[in-house]
């Protein structure tokens, strides 16, 4: 195995990768179907970056009883309260959303928020609160959304310039497919989607079309000296990249 450069893989590997081009395509508008119905229907756990609302962090002095924290929260009042712990049992995190006409000063609610959750024997303590209103996270939202366009927009733009505009098509369609597949995730699972999940699907969208591009450059240059047919062509290069495409792909797993 080559250090400089490093090859795990090497470049005369003849797998025939579009033998399953099919089989591959169908599992993967399969994937982006379920994706997509997870976004649609069940929808995303935004966090208050997104909603707005009151963060509240609590600590017990002993281990505290989530279920018991979040029944008495609904039965003051805070019926979409969610209650998770942070770092320890003994710390919980308090989300509130926001209520129409809800002001922006945190303190009083953290403080009748700590006051629900303490029981006798446990009593809690309010070590912060935080607030986001309403038009911030509109604000963010839209900002992400702008996000996303901006950088597909550029990748077409670049592509298109670069290699040709059906290269650009299906490498937007595939970076898209990646993107989709991790929301998926998110939607079914209900984990919480902020801003630190937003950048990590920008991220993911950058290291797909950085492949995308490597593969596709390989493809043209296959194009202009190979001879061969169009599938043998796309197979030599996939090939070609195939240890770059797999040191790329568990760096960023990583």
């Amino acid at each position: 195995m080559k250090l400089f450069p490093l090859h795990l893989i090497p470049n005369d590997t003849n797998v025939n990768f579009m033998r399953l081009r099919w089989v591959s395509l169908t599992v993967a508008l399969l994937l982006a179907l379920a994706a997509l119905g997870g976004i649609l229907f069940k929808g995303f756990n935004y966090a208050l970056d997104f909603t707005g609302g009151t963060a509240v962090e609590l600590r017990f002095d002993k281990p505290a009883d989530v279920d018991g924290v979040r029944q008495r929260l609904a039965e003051a009042g805070y019926d979409s309260a969610q209650v998770q712990t942070r770092g320890t049992s003994s710390d919980l995190l308090v989300r509130l959303q926001p209520k129409e006409g809800a002001q922006g000063d945190s303190s009083q609610l953290a403080d009748a928020v700590a006051k629900v959750a303490s029981t006798a024997e446990n009593p809690a303590h309010r070590l912060s609160s935080s607030f986001v209103g309403p038009q911030v996270g509109r604000e963010l939202a839209m900002n992400a959304l702008y996000a996303l366009i901006f950088v597909v927009v550029g990748f077409q733009i670049y592509i298109g310039f670069r290699f040709e505009w059906k290269f650009a098509v299906a490498a937007i369609l595939t970076t898209l497919h990646d993107v989709l597949i991790c929301a998926g995730y998110f939607a079914w699972t209900g984990r919480e989607f902020d801003l630190t999940v937003l950048a990590g699907l920008l991220s993911v969208m950058g290291f797909s079309i950085n492949d995308t591009i490597v593969v596709f450059d390989r493809v043209r240059e296959n194009f202009r000296t190979l001879r061969v047919d169009s599938i043998e062509v796309l197979n030599r290069s996939i090939n070609q990249t195939l240890s770059r495409t797999v040191i790329t792909a568990v760096m960023f797993f990583l």
